[in-house]
């Protein structure tokens, strides 16, 4: 695949400007027999967002017929580089920021696996704090499509049934664990037993532990001045071990499934869970009458020490080799624009990626967008991780420390292991 320049990229933007198709523009594939056929492939959590946003798309382009397949994110992360490489890969695909897993912007980039998307319409408005998970050597591999916070999702209806509050302070938040146990519920719901849920209760802590303290941590992290053992990473997952020895979550975490919890949730059951700000949509699907809220999860007794993992979440990638390139780029140009933004964050409960001024926050992650104003959000780890081993190290030690066949030592030992290693 051809690699465009930055400096080309951006001169040749307003050229190309002509030859892009906005989100009013008229049908395609008409001189073709039926409908074109367009697949694309999505995480599971993104399903109420991408429904939302395929039903928009098909009433503007009536003779382009997009089919959906929704994977779990373990599952797409790891086949979907493999299908892409044996030429069965669907025409657009959830591509993940930055470099973290097999199916990250850098990684698929680095097997020519994307289409260079610079002269999109979309490049003259997407932030530049957004262009490092979305782009490659300067040239732009990925439309990003939601701003999300990690942290803590609570049904209010449960709180208040145990007379609790979102706790600001990590003895708060302890407190609250034993409260939650005194009603005969749990205070977070955790499903282990999917292996992407084990990282986000480590990235939820340390978006405080590290970062409060150490802005620059991944800077030095790729200098060699800094570790895992040796930082507050430490300090995290002593934490996160504190809170299961607590009884925060629910018995038996390993084998307890993403959908579990959500069910939990849902039932009353459990107070909450942490999770991406998109589980919100899947939470109101199971049980329409919760009221929801996303708090960060703190990690001190100082709330102003407290950070929020914040980053760009759901973005798309275009197969160059898709035998429908021009409505597949009508797709990915919807997914730019501030209707497909809009529609996508407004189902799926997260902020666009490409601000724009009709956008109303939903009131559930208001907390997730004064933060992002405020500057209390920081990367998800994994989008600045050198390979995506990292990642998967990640899960697999934190399994490790839930099943007692490793301790913290050890479970940071293997990840400074696997930084070290290079694509």
């Amino acid at each position: 695949m051809t690699r465009t320049s930055h400096l080309l990229g951006r001169l040749a933007i307003s050229l190309a400007l002509a030859a892009t198709t906005t989100t009013g523009c008229g049908p395609f594939g008409t001189d073709q027999d039926g409908p074109v056929e367009l697949s694309v492939r999505a995480s599971a959590t993104d399903r109420s967002a991408m429904d939302a946003v395929v039903a928009q798309f098909h009433r503007l382009n009536p003779d382009t017929r997009v089919t959906v397949d929704y994977s779990d994110t373990g599952d797409l992360q790891q086949e979907l580089p493999g299908d892409l490489r044996a030429g069965d890969g669907p025409d657009v695909f959830t591509v993940w920021p930055g470099n973290g897993n097999p199916a990250s912007v850098t990684a698929l980039e680095h097997d020519d696996l994307l289409e260079n998307l610079s002269l999109r319409r979309f490049n003259l408005t997407m932030p530049v704090g957004v262009k490092p998970v979305t782009d490659v050597n300067g040239s732009t591999f990925a439309v990003p499509v939601t701003f999300s916070g990690i942290g803590t999702v609570f049904s209010t209806e449960a709180l208040d049934a145990i007379g609790g509050a979102p706790p600001r302070t990590w003895t708060e938040l302890l407190t609250l664990c034993d409260k939650a146990r005194d009603h005969g519920k749990v205070l977070l719901a955790l499903g282990n037993a999917t292996p992407w849920v084990t990282q986000l209760v480590t990235y939820a802590l340390v978006a405080t532990t590290v970062y409060a303290d150490e802005p620059d941590f991944d800077s030095d992290m790729e200098l060699g001045k800094e570790t895992f053992a040796n930082s507050g990473w430490r300090t995290a997952l002593r934490k996160y071990m504190e809170m299961d020895g607590r009884g925060c979550f629910n018995a038996d975490p390993l084998d307890t499934t993403y959908e579990e919890t959500l069910d939990l949730v849902a039932t009353g059951r459990a107070v909450g869970v942490v999770q991406v700000a998109s589980v919100l949509s899947e939470l109101r699907a199971a049980a329409p009458g919760l009221t929801l809220r996303m708090t960060a999860l703190p990690a001190t007794d100082d709330p102003d020490d407290t950070r929020m993992p914040g980053a760009v979440s759901a973005a798309y990638g275009l197969n160059p080799d898709t035998p429908h390139r021009k409505e597949a780029l009508a797709f990915i140009d919807f997914l730019g624009s501030a209707g497909g933004q809009n529609l996508y964050n407004r189902s799926g409960a997260t902020l666009p990626a490409i601000p724009n001024a009709s956008f109303t926050v939903d009131p559930a992650i208001r907390e997730v967008a004064e933060r992002q104003k405020a500057g209390t959000t920081v990367p998800f780890m994994d989008q600045r991780w050198p390979n995506s081993a990292v990642q998967q190290t990640h899960f697999a030690q934190v399994e490790a420390l839930f099943s007692g066949t490793t301790d913290i030592g050890g479970a940071l030992a293997a990840l400074d292991e696997a930084y070290r290693e290079r694509p």
